[in-house]
């Protein structure tokens, strides 16, 4: 078993930056991917950025590029993502995400962060 808890979030005006923090604990020597995912109500549940924790390869939905920054935290299994320009558009319950080695889908989630961005 995998246990991902989230920290950060909050609200902030448009143009201003978030950071979100992600832990895993348990047997994460079986995680290959971590990613931040966002859901709006009535909405399903979207991918924001991804990291391979082995290679430290990013992906990023288009709507973020150049906006949201992902890296691994020096603790490891770990990892920030760094939030800048926010847009009212970003905001959303933030939730992150652990990918098992072998996996096709994620099955370990953290609570969720709600992020508000006002305009």
């Amino acid at each position: 078993q995998v246990q991902v808890v989230e920290s950060g979030g909050g609200m902030v005006q448009a143009g201003g930056s978030l950071r979100l923090s992600c832990a895993a604990s348990g047997r994460t020597g079986s995680i290959h991917i971590m990613g931040w995912f966002r859901q709006t109500p009535g909405k399903e549940r979207e991918i924001v950025a991804t990291i391979d924790m082995t290679t430290d390869y990013p992906y990023y939905a288009d709507s973020v590029k150049g906006r949201f920054t992902i890296s691994r935290a020096n603790a490891k299994n770990s990892l920030h993502l760094q939030m800048n320009s926010l847009k009212p558009e970003d905001t959303a319950v933030y939730y992150c995400g652990a990918l098992e080695i072998g996996r096709p889908k994620y099955d370990y989630w953290g609570q969720g962060t709600q992020v508000t961005v006002s305009s």
